[in-house]
């Protein structure tokens, strides 16, 4: 997840501002000499440091996915705005459903395929790319 968990050899959970309470455990953070309790209980010592490191600030998102800009000879539609990156193409399941609108109306389906890179040379195939 790109975490930074911080490890404390002083606490007997083995992670900074993480405590234990019988078999439950507690996220805090210093906040202003206040302390602040993240959330509430979690099951494992490693729930509660994930919530401790998003809190101040160590969460790094994972890079987005690399994407195809071509692919049998066709010029792939790239889109910041959809999670596979294509333009036309959604994640349907384990597959990606490719379709395309016809005069502003209609969707069209173009068919699943098992990777959105098939789904978006199906898109580019349909309209004339």
């Amino acid at each position: 997840e790109g975490l930074r968990l911080h490890l404390s050899s002083s606490s007997s959970t083995g992670y900074k501002c993480v405590r234990a309470d019988r078999s439950r455990y507690q996220a805090a953070h210093s906040v202003g000499g206040r302390v602040v309790y993240l959330g509430g209980w979690y099951r494992t010592a490693v729930e509660a440091a994930v919530v401790y490191a998003r809190a101040v600030g160590e969460y790094q998102p994972p890079a987005p996915p690399t994407v195809a800009t071509e692919a049998e000879g066709l010029r792939l539609h790239l889109s910041s705005r959809n999670a596979t990156g294509y333009k036309g193409v959604q994640a349907d399941g384990d597959r990606f459903l490719a379709r395309h609108w016809v005069d502003g109306k209609e969707a069209v389906s173009l068919g699943t395929f098992a990777t959105p890179v098939e789904a978006a040379v199906a898109y580019a195939r349909a309209v004339g790319e």
